[in-house]
């Protein structure tokens, strides 16, 4: 879909995840809590586990998922190869359908991306 943004997708779910924390707070610190615990650097690096998020983003076709992890991995420092080597083993284990949303994290890379 060409006229997807990933920077809308990524503000639109920040803004109902902002009324989910007022909502339901403790879920909400819960899934916080796991989504640091389980990216903390450790025997795998920072990068490395966001690009298995990515992976597991693309592969479930999250538009939300792909927006927040590419944004994360460019934070991260992420190479274009990287990305491009992880969206290759995403479409070997997902086929089609995988690949058209590796596509996707593509787009979302190039959006995000500082222009040079």
């Amino acid at each position: 879909m060409a006229g997807k943004s990933f920077t809308q997708i990524t503000s639109d779910v920040s803004s109902a995840l902002e009324k989910m924390r007022k909502d339901v707070p403790e879920t909400m610190q819960g899934f916080h809590a796991l989504s640091k615990a389980a990216l903390k650097e450790g025997s795998l690096s920072a990068l490395n586990k966001e690009l298995i998020a990515l992976a597991i983003g693309v592969s479930s076709r999250c538009d939300a998922c792909i927006g927040f992890h590419v944004k994360a991995l460019i934070r991260l420092g992420v190479t274009r190869e990287q990305l491009m080597e992880t969206l290759a083993v995403c479409t070997y284990m997902g086929g089609g359908p995988t690949l058209m949303y590796a596509a996707e994290a593509v787009r979302a890379f190039e959006e995000f991306s500082p222009k040079s």
